[in-house]
């Protein structure tokens, strides 16, 4: 589920540029002062929308089909957000994990100066696929 893509209705804005409404997150609307600005800004709100209820354990809805719904004189934009990409430019602080590996392996490790910190960095990011 790293990958989501979910319609947004793009709605032309009096004062120029447009603003943004999700029917799957009625509580998310952003907007832009031209149609580049406004796709950013649409990719950010959902960002936001989904990890907050990702966080408050809420439910993260199912994209609605695409003819089942009203455009309400808007257009029809898919927007991609990629949870992985998300997670990594709002949440890169580090943490601190205690972990366990066998003293033989540590002696050896520190011996050759390995950075347990980088090791352990690449080792998940591979296992998860991030850098893809």
């Amino acid at each position: 589920m790293n990958k989501l893509f979910y319609p947004a209705l793009f709605h032309k804005a009096e004062e120029g540029g447009f603003w943004i409404s999700f029917p799957d997150f009625p509580e998310c609307f952003t907007e832009g002062d031209d149609i580049t600005q406004a796709y950013e800004m649409a990719v950010e709100a959902l960002g936001l929308a989904v990890t907050s209820r990702k966080k408050e354990k809420e439910e993260i809805p199912a994209p609605t089909e695409i003819d089942k719904l009203s455009l309400e004189d808007g257009i029809l934009v898919i927007v991609e957000f990629d949870m992985l990409e998300y997670q990594k430019k709002h949440n890169s602080r580090a943490v601190k994990k205690t972990l366990s590996i066998p003293a033989w392996l540590n002696e050896e490790a520190t011996a050759m100066g390995v950075n347990f910190s980088q090791v352990l960095q690449e080792a998940l990011k591979e296992k998860i696929n991030a850098d893809k």
